[in-house]
């Protein structure tokens, strides 16, 4: 089965609002059976209901009137954001990812949060399969838009620096922060003294999230003693998590101190 390709705006279970651009990460899933760092969170959901999570289904609008009313559910929502880049990663079509973009914010006068009276941001979470064009990014920057760009010190290295690269460059021209999905690396492992010098540099740069690594018991890196793990409560369930800071924030969006960045000044 696939996603659908009708373009929706949902509140999942953390309190983010969902608006992917597109469902499914071929790219991730290329070379790993169960996604990035083989333990991809939206390939295990998309797997429990039977989703093939390696094809990619662009979506869209269905007419004008859908288009409508989504923007009126966004007017509505309860936070100050919506996230692209949830089940499936922008990059993988940018032209579409703006398109889609434009067309929410040429509304721009539904386009409010009552309580700052700013419009919403649209936060755009991707690991840059594919690179922005310059038009592409002139295009961006006339946009209310925060990318996070998501890195590990787990990501192959070209790959690593193809991020920070488009992390660095997208800088001059909208909200450009770094999303670093981090980990409790085993300094008694070699390895993973080595992928903790990494992450320490990766910290280093200027406007970095930290997202917990939500991680599999059975996954490699743990078997192996590269991560170390701890059992946690979320959001009314057990799962296994790998946490470099035991301070970083570990729960519902509505809470979180970060906001996916948008409140950082950049």
């Amino acid at each position: 089965m696939e996603y659908s390709d009708t373009i929706t705006l949902i509140k999942n279970k953390r309190g983010c609002y969902d608006f992917d651009t597109s469902k499914g990460c071929s790219y991730g899933m290329a070379n790993n059976t169960r996604g990035c760092y083989n333990d991809c969170y939206a390939f295990r959901v998309a797997h429990r209901y039977g989703i093939d999570f390696s094809k990619t289904v662009l979506r869209n609008f269905k007419s004008r009137k859908h288009e409508q009313n989504i923007i009126k559910q966004i007017n509505k929502i309860d936070m100050p954001f919506i996230r692209m880049g949830v089940s499936g990663d922008p990059s993988d079509n940018w032209q579409h990812t703006l398109d889609i973009c434009l067309k929410i914010s040429d509304n721009s006068q539904l386009y409010l949060f009552p309580e700052f009276n700013k419009p919403k941001h649209i936060v755009i979470a991707t690991k840059h399969w594919n690179n922005l064009t310059n038009e592409q990014i002139k295009i961006l920057s006339n946009l209310n838009v925060c990318v996070n760009t998501s890195v590990s010190a787990l990501d192959k290295t070209p790959l690593l620096n193809n991020r920070l690269a488009q992390y660095n460059r997208l800088k001059k021209y909208c909200k450009s922060v770094l999303r670093i999905v981090s980990c409790d690396f085993n300094l008694m492992n070699e390895i993973g003294r080595k992928l903790h010098l990494i992450q320490q540099r990766l910290f280093e740069n200027e406007y970095v999230l930290d997202t917990v690594f939500r991680v599999s018991h059975k996954n490699e890196l743990v078997t192996s003693g590269v991560i170390n793990i701890e059992k946690f409560k979320f959001l009314g369930s057990h799962c296994y998590v790998s946490k470099y800071n035991k301070n970083t924030y570990f729960g519902s969006c509505s809470r979180c101190p970060d906001m996916c960045g948008i409140i950082l000044n950049n």
